[in-house]
C-alpha cells in the first residue's frame, strides 16, 4: 500500500519512527513524500497517489484494459489545463479542459490502492479525437480490440462524451466508420 508522508506520521507518530521503519525495511521511500510497504509498485498506482487530481489516459490506460500489448514507456496522465507542469520524465502530461477532466473517470481498486483512470468509453472517444497523432498500426490495433468488445460498451456514455467536444458530428461519424 502507498502512503503519503502525513499518513505515515499518523501511523508511526514521528519522523524518527518513520526513519527507523525505512531502515528496518518495513516501508520503502518511493519518491519524495510517497512511501510503500512493498519494494516494487505499479506506476499507475504511484502516479494516481502522487497526482490525485490526474487521470490515467491514452497508452497507459489502453494497456491496462488489454486493448494493446504495447507496454508504454511512460505513464500518460491527464490533468486540468491550468495544472502546474509536471517535471517528471516518466510522465506524459496531457492538459485537458478542467470542465471535462473528470468525466469518464473511474477509481479502480488495485489491491489496497486505487487508480484514477478513464473508462473504456471515454478512452474510445479520446482515441478517435487523437487518431491523427497516433501511429497508424497502433491505432488500428486498438480499434480492432475495441471491435471485439463493442457489445460491452455503454453507447449512452459514448454519446454523452462525444457531445462534450466541438466537432462531435465528425467524431461520431469517425466512430461509426471505425468501430461499429
Amino acid at each position: 500500500m502507498l502512503y503519503s508522508h502525513s499518513e505515515l506520521l499518523n501511523k508511526y507518530g514521528s519522523r524518527y519512527n518513520i526513519k527507523k521503519a525505512i531502515e528496518a525495511k518495513e516501508i520503502y521511500k518511493v519518491e519524495k513524500g510517497i512511501y510503500s510497504d512493498k519494494k516494487v509498485i505499479d506506476p499507475l498506482v504511484l502516479y494516481s497517489k502522487r497526482y490525485p487530481s490526474g487521470v490515467i489516459t491514452m497508452d497507459s490506460a489502453f494497456y491496462y484494459y488489454d486493448l494493446t500489448d504495447v507496454i508504454p514507456d511512460k505513464v500518460y496522465l491527464a490533468t486540468a489545463s491550468n495544472y502546474r507542469t509536471i517535471k517528471n520524465n516518466k510522465i506524459v502530461q496531457i492538459f485537458t479542459n478542467k470542465n471535462i477532466l473528470n468525466i469518464g473517470k473511474e477509481q479502480i481498486k488495485n489491491g489496497e490502492d486505487t487508480i484514477n483512470i478513464y473508462n473504456k468509453e471515454r478512452l474510445l472517444v479520446e482515441l478517435i479525437r487523437k487518431r491523427k497523432q497516433i501511429p497508424f498500426d497502433y491505432y488500428k490495433e486498438i480499434i480492432a480490440n475495441y471491435r471485439e468488445i463493442v457489445d460491452e460498451l455503454d453507447m449512452e456514455k459514448i454519446e454523452k462524451y462525444l457531445s462534450l467536444f466541438k466537432n462531435d458530428l465528425n467524431l461520431s461519424e469517425a466512430l461509426q466508420r471505425e468501430v461499429f
